[in-house]
């Protein structure tokens, strides 16, 4: 029999809402469906607008709303193309879009709105949601939470790797050659999110397709210093971030501080080497013994950001997880197709070696359809 479950993503980056349908009844679990909803410009807005203004909990509750629906959506259209019943899935594991997230603080917060009672109710599949909180009430930071699923298929004992995502944000799992070795991870800083900003804000568009604006520019070295030089890029971790912090606030308050003028397209070409460099450091420092990394996320389609990170990291062996089978895209929905199995089976989903949470614990809320 099948033992099918859906995993919802939607990223830093916020262009969609990525669902997978996964089957985990073999041994090599595996993807039967994919499907990816685009995020509306409108509903867009107004998620970034209550990002900005942070104004909780008055304009979250119709914005919930709006995002389950969206959610509950893609739900129906991957289940069409699969050619599934609802009553066929175990269950669904949903992110949410994070609006806020800063785990270190008092208290300890990360919110993400897309209401799992709602979905469960929208499309009368049992739903896992708010996986963060549990790790975060244990000590944690929450977050990254995919890296035991990363470890699960892509951890070999011939090699020591990193799995970068290369999503709004740039996250590593460090993966030991050596079993009894531990994995690490953690939030490295932007990858995606400054790039797409700045692109938005002088180009109108939603993402420098390829880096090839980026290319037209110079890198500012003063200006990367300075960026480099922010306090979170030698915090040790365990550590996680979002755009709570880099934001185009960061990037315009370093703007003023550089004081000399840079042309738009040289800004854009020094915040592509802002995540190439900011992540060969963090390998340089927690990895420093890597033979290969494999990247993932909407970055990892970006031959010029994946180009300099080639650079930066010097003699390290890069490529994709789509050269061992695994879609860069569809990677992060994976993951929370597998956690919400855990929570279901009572087991663990979290790596307190990569969270810094003080015990394993079971994660997210389930939500049954009545």
């Amino acid at each position: 029999m099948p033992n099918l479950y859906i995993g919802l993503m939607s990223g830093t980056s916020m262009d969609a809402i990525d669902a997978v349908l996964m089957d985990f009844s073999e041994s090599d679990s595996h993807v039967v469906a994919h499907f990816s909803q685009a995020i509306q410009n409108d509903l867009k807005y107004e998620i970034n607008r209550a990002i900005s203004k942070r104004t909780w909990p008055q304009d979250i509750e119709e914005l919930e709303q709006k995002f389950s629906q969206a959610s509950a959506d893609a739900v129906h259209h991957l289940l069409n193309k699969a050619s599934v019943q609802a009553s066929q899935v175990a269950a669904i594991g949903s992110h949410g879009q994070t609006v806020f997230h800063n785990p270190s603080g008092v208290p300890p917060i990360s919110i993400q709105i897309g209401s799992a009672r709602q979905i469960a109710s929208k499309t009368r599949i049992q739903t896992v949601g708010n996986f963060r909180q549990a790790d975060i009430d244990a000590g944690g930071q929450g977050a990254p939470l995919a890296c035991g699923y990363h470890e699960i298929l892509f951890r070999t004992i011939e090699e020591n790797r990193a799995i970068i995502n290369l999503g709004g944000i740039a996250n590593i799992t460090t993966l030991p050659a050596d079993p009894a070795s531990d994995i690490t991870g953690f939030d490295t800083g932007p990858a995606n999110t400054l790039s797409d900003a700045w692109t938005r804000k002088f180009q109108g568009l939603e993402f420098d397709h390829n880096g090839i604006w980026a290319q037209a520019g110079t890198v500012s070295q003063g200006l990367l210093n300075l960026m480099l030089s922010d306090p979170y890029f030698r915090q040790q971790p365990p550590k996680s971030t979002g755009r709570e912090k880099f934001n185009l606030f960061w990037l315009e308050s370093m703007l003023d501080q550089y004081k000399i003028p840079v042309e738009e397209k040289d800004v854009q070409a020094t915040l592509v080497e802002l995540t190439a460099q900011s992540i060969a450091r963090a390998v340089k420092a927690h990895a420093a013994h890597t033979s290969r990394i494999l990247l993932c996320g909407g970055g990892s389609y970006n031959a010029h950001l994946v180009s300099r990170i080639k650079h930066a990291v010097c003699d390290i062996h890069v490529e994709c997880t789509g050269t061992y089978g695994v879609s860069e895209k569809w990677m992060e929905a994976m993951a929370f197709a597998w956690l919400a199995r855990r929570t279901l089976e009572g087991k663990p989903g979290n790596v307190p070696s990569v969270t810094g949470a003080t015990r394993k614990v079971v994660l997210g809320d389930l939500y049954k359809p009545d």
